[in-house]
């Protein structure tokens, strides 16, 4: 049975004009509807009277049968944070710039919301990572990455020496800026820069993308989801390293710590248009096929 949806959170960049716009748009739309529309209450104050109802956004995941993010993909990882593991499904209006996540444009967001909302939709179930920074010690640090987990060197020129393990056998020792470990997801984002490759979705996989390696052999690897990866740095002078989980930061990792990574039991629900064709989108945000002739041009690009 497809899922109804009376009560639905919306998120944004609200103070960006163009976010604050759409965000007032689709509040007075969904009310019209006789839909519950919840926003936080830093938002709430910006919009009339009667529309929305205040509520944290912490709160969300308890209420909400539906987040709506407006912005670019940023905006997507932020509230993929707030509903991960709660089955609350997130929908994204593209307001950024490029979109992979959020992929419903402006000029179509109300269309496309009402066929949401008459349950003519696709649903998808997206990989995240847990990480887990550990001494043995002090309490370990934990947090959750859609798109990627990133260890890099900080505050210094120098390159970091690390050594990276999968499911306890020793793989590699590597010298450069640092490491990039991606979900499907984040295989578009920062790990394609790397250069590593694109991975479909649906897969279950992780990727390990070196960051400007030393050595031009040490290329990026992909691995089965169910496989657990470790990182230790080596000591070495005037270096620090730095992890992040979608760009938020986790802390410090120094020499004798341990940077765990794996499949976290959470997994984002995103929320698709009907139709959703993962192939177009790549031909659209990374202007495949440009200038050539095809006998596919301009087919399924509605």
């Amino acid at each position: 049975m497809s899922r109804r949806f009376q009560t639905i959170a919306l998120t944004g960049k609200h103070r960006d004009p163009r976010v604050g716009d759409s965000m007032l748009i689709l509040a007075r739309h969904l009310a019209a509807k006789g839909t519950r529309v919840l926003l936080d209450p830093a938002v709430h104050p910006d919009f009339p009277a009667g529309d929305t109802e205040p509520l944290p956004e912490g709160e969300w995941s308890d209420v909400a049968e539906l987040v709506v993010a407006i912005g670019g993909d940023g905006t997507m990882l932020y509230a993929s944070r707030l509903v991960a593991g709660k089955d609350v499904p997130l929908l994204g209006i593209n307001r950024g710039r490029l979109g992979f996540l959020a992929d419903i444009t402006p000029g179509e967001m109300l269309r496309r919301l009402d066929e949401v909302l008459g349950g003519d939709f696709e649903e998808e179930h997206r990989l995240m990572l847990e990480a887990v920074v550990a001494n043995g010690e002090d309490t370990p640090r934990r947090a959750l990455a859609l798109n990627d987990v990133v260890l890099q060197k900080r505050d210094t020129g120098r390159m970091l020496d690390f050594e990276n393990w999968i499911d306890g056998v020793y793989v590699n020792t590597h010298g450069g800026d640092g490491l990039v470990i991606a979900t499907p997801t984040g295989s578009t984002a920062y790990a394609l820069s790397g250069g590593g490759p694109i991975i479909h979705p649906s897969l279950e996989a992780i990727t390990l993308v070196p960051i400007c390696p030393h050595t031009l052999s040490d290329r990026p690897i992909v691995i089965r989801n169910d496989a657990r990866i470790e990182v230790r740095v080596l000591e070495r002078p005037d270096t620090r390293a730095e992890v992040s989980c979608d760009g938020q930061p986790l802390g410090e990792l120094t020499a004798g710590q341990r940077l765990l990574v794996r499949a976290a039991e959470e997994r984002v629900v995103l929320i698709h248009p009907r139709g959703y064709d993962y192939f177009r989108l790549l031909r659209s945000k990374l202007h495949w096929g440009r200038g050539s002739q095809s006998r596919y041009d301009g087919v399924g690009e509605g």
